[in-house]
């Protein structure tokens, strides 16, 4: 129920990515509700893939994690990030009443697996 929990994180178990926008929310102080698609609860009938399927078809890729706040998509981990680094995740906090706590200076590029760097031109 989006009023209940507003900020959903579709997620899988051992992905780094998904692990770095649970750090985000949790720096931020968001109640989020990650569903992981890989979990042993969601096992049983293949229901994780036939989520993940449903999730497919209405994000539009097959990507995860993916992100909805006020059930409205905001996207995978990149989008998340440039989400926040615009303000525009922040505002959808504020859109929907759900707390945060302001962190003034977090890169959250920073919170990405530290295998991930960026591609400076030789």
């Amino acid at each position: 129920v989006v009023a209940d929990e507003p900020v959903v994180l579709f997620a899988l178990e051992w992905c780094e990515f998904s692990w770095s926008i649970r750090k985000l929310f949790t720096r931020l102080g968001v109640a989020f509700r990650s569903v992981d698609l890989d979990s042993a609860a969601m096992q049983e009938n293949d229901f994780g893939g036939s989520v993940r399927n449903a999730l497919a078809r209405r994000v539009g890729t097959r990507t995860i994690p993916q992100v909805f706040v006020g059930g409205e998509l905001v996207g995978g981990c990149s989008e998340t990030f440039d989400a926040y680094a615009d303000g525009s995740l922040v505002a959808r906090c504020e859109k929907h009443g759900i707390d945060y706590r302001p962190d003034p200076g977090l890169d959250a590029r920073s919170l990405l697996p530290s295998w991930v760097h960026s591609r400076a031109s030789a």
